[in-house]
């Protein structure tokens, strides 16, 4: 596939002005399925790992097979229509969205079409700038998820050019909220930046409220972007794409700003738009065209037969309402407070896309300024060199049973960089990876005092600088003592041992 011819992003915006929106699902984790009491794989109780096995007759759209509507799903929708400051409606209906794909056995998916549950909210995204945005919310509706479709052989992982294809269909039925966005205007050179934020900003309200993982990687969270380009001063709205499902929020990002720079150079030659999805592809940072965008009329929505109605109660609403966690915006200026961060320190946390990790970190026990540190220093370090995100890898419980062995003095920072790499490379918990590398700190006065003494033995003249007040000539005995242990002494004892010889 030839590569696009791709506009400089400044000029690009010289001559065009950005619109956006997004669709955001994001998989609910009740015990069981939307329709039918199959184990729910986005679940973290349920252990389901064989292809095929978390499915029911409602799953698969057998014939005979009636669904019943997941209490749970229904007031985890409403909760997050709520945070997301949206209208809850009286009565909302489900509708048959008719689409022939294999991973979709019943020919159609349950959704909701012109009577969502929840709709007209608005959301206030903080950019990396601190410049706070306004996003439009225009819907939040329910649905169930498709199955997952692995292609094997070819060289891209997608239908062309596999040699087979297998379906798994545990993903299946599985409850979903999809929350679109109205066009999204003003944003011009923070467009892609505000992708970004837009989406950590839904993960975070998903996680506070605790109805989703809401992990990307795993597919908890799923983002599509539609990007669509006007000339400057033009009042109709360009041809859209739609870039489907990018798992992370630099991905988000990137793909904007892809399709700014490759919509411009095209509409500059005097070239049309196709209203389109578009492939991400993570490792060349491009799209490639998917199919022609269906609008709703392709889909013959219509009224779904066998489900009533979804009427909250006024009590329920309220209920949900009164416990709604603190927001985004106020949960993070409480926290820059409770941490005692600067205001670059604090920016630099929520830049990094890992304010949660942090937070869950500190929870854990360690303190603010060590989880920041290993989060956005060691982590971020190994997440973009794997091209992973950094809470991929780790989790915050493992990242704070490693700052206190630091705290302990069982480690050094530099073991503790060790098990980092060993936890990540899955070797284990933070204490198994120090057994399993021998990492443990030599703090034994006796192994020690042998090393020390091969260190003055070779620096004969330090103990009477030392003695001469020139106590930062141990440093070299410190470091001569750390290199021949690997990194494994206790620095601290070690002073104190060569300052006891220096007054002998």
């Amino acid at each position: 596939m030839a590569r696009a011819e791709l506009m400089d992003f400044d000029k690009a915006l010289e001559l065009f002005e950005p619109v956006l929106g997004f669709e955001v699902h994001v998989e609910l984790s009740t015990k069981t399925k939307m329709f039918s009491d199959a184990p729910n794989p986005a679940f973290s109780g349920n252990a389901v790992t064989e292809p095929n096995t978390a499915i029911t007759p409602v799953c698969l759209g057998l014939p005979g097979s009636l669904p019943v509507v997941n209490e749970q799903a229904v007031s985890y929708a409403i909760s997050l229509g709520l945070a997301l400051g949206c209208q809850i409606a009286e009565s909302s209906t489900f509708s048959r969205k008719n689409y022939f794909y294999p991973d979709t056995p019943k020919n159609y998916q349950i959704s909701q079409y012109d009577e969502p549950i929840a709709f007209e909210g608005e959301v206030e995204v903080e950019l990396p700038d601190g410049r706070l945005f306004t996003v439009p919310i225009e819907r939040a509706h329910m649905e169930e998820d498709a199955g997952k479709l692995t292609h094997v052989g070819g060289s891209t992982g997608r239908i062309q050019g596999a040699e087979f294809s297998l379906v798994d269909y545990n993903r299946a039925g599985v409850p979903l909220v999809e929350i679109v966005t109205k066009p999204i205007i003003g944003a011009e050179a923070d467009a892609p930046a505000l992708g970004a934020a837009y989406v950590s900003l839904i993960r975070d309200i998903a996680r506070a409220l605790g109805i989703s993982e809401a992990r990307m990687e795993r597919g908890n969270l799923r983002c599509d972007a539609n990007v669509s380009l006007r000339p400057r001063g033009q009042e109709k709205l360009g041809t859209r794409t739609e870039t489907k499902n990018v798992n992370s929020f630099r991905s988000v990002e990137r793909a904007i700003r892809y399709e700014i720079q490759r919509q411009a150079a095209i509409l500059a030659a005097g070239g049309e738009i196709q209203q389109e999805t578009r492939h991400w592809h993570e490792d060349t940072g491009t799209t490639s065209p998917g199919r022609v965008k269906s609008d709703a009329d392709d889909y013959r929505y219509f009224p779904e037969p066998d489900l009533l109605p979804v009427v909250p109660s006024p009590a329920l609403i309220q209920q949900l309402r009164d416990a709604l966690p603190e927001a985004p915006a106020a949960r993070r200026r409480r926290l820059k407070e409770e941490w005692g961060f600067t205001d670059l320190e604090f920016r630099d946390v929520v830049n990094s896309g890992l304010l949660v990790e942090i937070a869950d970190t500190v929870a854990a026990g360690a303190a603010p300024q060590q989880a920041r540190k290993w989060w956005t220093g060691e982590i971020a370090r190994i997440a973009n060199a794997q091209n992973a995100e950094p809470a991929a890898l780790i989790t915050p419980s493992d990242v704070a049973a490693i700052v206190a062995l630091v705290d302990s003095g069982a480690l050094t920072d530099r073991l503790a960089r060790q098990v980092v790499e060993g936890v990540i490379a899955g070797e284990g918990s933070p204490a198994e990876v120090v057994e399993s590398r021998g990492l443990q700190v030599v703090s034994d006065d006796g192994a020690l005092i042998a090393a020390i003494d091969a260190a003055l033995a070779a620096q004969p003249d330090v103990l009477e600088k030392i003695r001469e007040g020139k106590v930062q000539a141990a440093g070299a005995v410190i470091g001569a003592v750390m290199k021949s242990m690997g990194g494994k002494a206790d620095a601290a004892r070690v002073r104190e041992l060569v300052l006891e010889r220096a007054q002998a």
